[in-house]
């Protein structure tokens, strides 16, 4: 295994390992709300989004107020934009500025999904919004 840092458009690119096979492997972690780190490891460049985030959900912290249920419960940030699911780690060009030893840190959101049933509770919170009805004779 060897080190190095690529240079590419004046930024240092992310410390990564290449294996005898040829794949690049970054070293990565991600940062959820409470500002605890979670899945430390190396990634291949040619993983998806979405399988970094199946992991994710699986070392995902016991005892949470926030859990996500599927990937699609979960936002990737890096550099400020959104990762796509679709997209590996080598076609969303992760890249490193200054940081120590060159571990990227991801940052992930959790946004349940917007499939949740109405309940009667908000019905009636809508109700108090538009206190306002017609009635037509």
């Amino acid at each position: 295994m060897t080190f190095n840092f690529n240079m590419q458009a004046g930024k240092r690119r992310a410390k990564t390992t290449t294996m005898a096979e040829g794949e690049e492997l970054i070293e990565l972690r991600f940062r959820i709300y409470d500002g605890i780190d979670i899945a430390h490891g190396t990634y291949e460049a040619s993983m998806t989004v979405s399988t970094l985030k199946q992991r994710i959900i699986a070392e995902w912290p016991q005892g949470k107020t926030v859990t996500p249920k599927s990937i699609h419960d979960l936002k990737l940030i890096y550099a400020g934009k959104v990762l796509e699911n679709n997209k590996t780690l080598a076609d969303s060009r992760i890249t490193v500025g200054d940081l120590p030893l060159g571990v990227i840190t991801m940052h992930v959101v959790v946004q349940p999904s917007k499939a949740k049933q109405k309940t009667e509770k908000s019905k009636q919170e809508m109700q108090k919004l538009n206190p306002c009805g017609c009635i037509i004779l």
